[in-house]
């Protein structure tokens, strides 16, 4: 690049040591700067906001970019949880989001491929408060805006996402246009944020697998826990795959659980054929009304076998019962949720990640709720004992997030052991 020097020029006086007299210097240097800086002014050597997010209720975030750059559309959501932002990003359950982390340092860590929770990441972007100038972490493969870069998600630090969070619990989960292409007017991302909706949108469909396949890796013994008092006995279980994360599919195989995962449109008939002695219908993204094709399929399976719902397949269960789900204010998000079970009384920390919900007023009688959530009272599972159908709204793999809830893996087993013994 082609650069011209601007002179600056200092004068002083100076005493030298053990003198009585003054000294008179000057000092002159050059800065180069870029030919095409029209006002003489240095080129910064930091990084300048060059990036834009604009939310759907008008207000414009200037930020700084990382990662892929773009422009992108997307539901701003936040998350708050500590740590596991790798996990974070690689959660299907992401799937057409913005996270916004509420905690202000991320990247410390770096990434590595240990903690992958799919093979790809499908939220839309990352909204951070401080991005960590350097990583420290033993298993650090590479810096979080390397990762991002690579996998074409574009992200924006020195935001203040205080301030955002506080508007989204205040006026609920927004759309927002993320961008870095200056061309853009704020008027035209403001339209986009405007015509772009997520509900009744099949998301499901663009993370699931294409095709059946085995699962056998288990917990790492390094990181394993909760494992005794589980016996030899093993159960096939078919897993659909509605946006699975990794470790559900772990703590599965580690309770001695042989693993089919199958897409999203498996038809349950081909499911029933494959005699598993459970189902799993597990998390993914998304509005539960836009996917009819999987709640037929959770029909079609219920009252014939043993069912476990997580998430996104907790709220297919309770449509296929009969219930009703709606979307929530900004949803759940985050790895510290309080959760009472109501037939023990015990309190679970737990990771959670959805905006829909389950209306338990609206199920058909002999189903009970069995957990809520402290913060807000909404549903956070149920059992149809009758049927042998169990569900969590949250997470009991974690990942991020405490391991109050791994114990309810045990429980499928004892569902699938009873209904094995009563055939």
């Amino acid at each position: 690049m082609a650069a011209k020097a601007v002179d600056f020029l200092i004068t002083g006086f100076a005493v030298p040591p053990n003198s009585s007299k003054l000294r008179h210097f000057r000092v002159s240097c050059s800065v180069p700067v870029s030919s095409g800086a029209s006002t003489g002014v240095a080129e910064r050597p930091w990084k300048v906001a060059d990036a834009r997010l604009v939310l759907q209720d008008g207000s414009i975030w200037k930020a700084k970019s990382f990662g892929a750059s773009g422009t992108q559309v997307g539901e701003v959501v936040f998350n708050t949880s500590l740590t596991g932002y790798q996990e974070i990003l690689t959660d299907p359950s992401y799937a057409g989001q913005f996270v916004l982390m509420t905690n202000p340092h991320i990247g410390n860590t770096g990434v590595n491929f240990d903690d992958e929770e799919s093979r790809q990441c499908f939220l839309a972007g990352l909204v951070i408060r401080s991005l960590s100038i350097s990583t420290s972490n033993w298993r650090c493969t590479k810096t979080l805006g390397d990762y991002l870069a690579e996998r074409n998600i574009m992200g924006i630090y020195d935001v203040d996402t205080r301030a955002i969070t506080r508007r989204l619990r205040e006026d609920g989960s927004l759309i927002g246009v993320l961008s870095t292409e200056q061309s853009k007017t704020d008027k035209e991302l403001l339209e986009m944020s405007r015509t772009w909706d997520i509900v009744g949108v099949d998301l499901i469909s663009g993370v699931s697998c294409k095709t059946p396949y085995e699962w056998i890796d288990r917990t790492d013994s390094e990181w394993g826990f909760n494992s005794n008092g589980r016996g030899g006995e093993s159960f096939r279980v078919v897993a659909y795959d509605f946006g699975i994360k990794q470790n559900i599919l772990r703590r599965l195989a580690s309770y001695g659980c042989k693993i089919t995962v199958v897409p999203s449109t498996w038809p349950a008939s081909e499911t029933l054929k494959m005699n598993p002695d459970g189902v799993l219908f597990s998390n993914g993204p998304g509005d539960p009304s836009a996917v009819p094709y999987a709640v037929e399929a959770v029909k079609e399976t219920i009252g014939k076998v043993p069912v476990f719902g997580i998430c996104m397949g907790h709220q297919l269960l309770g449509q296929a019962l009969g219930g009703k789900t709606f979307k929530m204010k900004f949803g759940h998000h985050g790895g510290n949720h309080p959760v009472r079970n109501l037939r023990n009384g015990r309190v679970e920390i737990s990771a959670q990640n959805h905006n829909y919900a389950v209306d338990p007023a609206s199920l058909p009688e002999g189903v009970e709720v069995t957990h809520i959530n402290l913060n807000d009272g909404s549903c956070a599972g149920l059992a149809f004992p009758s049927m042998n159908i169990m569900t969590l709204q949250y997470h009991p793999e974690a990942s991020p997030g405490p391991h109050d809830s791994d114990s309810v893996f045990g429980e499928f087993i004892e569902l699938m052991r009873q209904a094995k013994r009563s055939a």
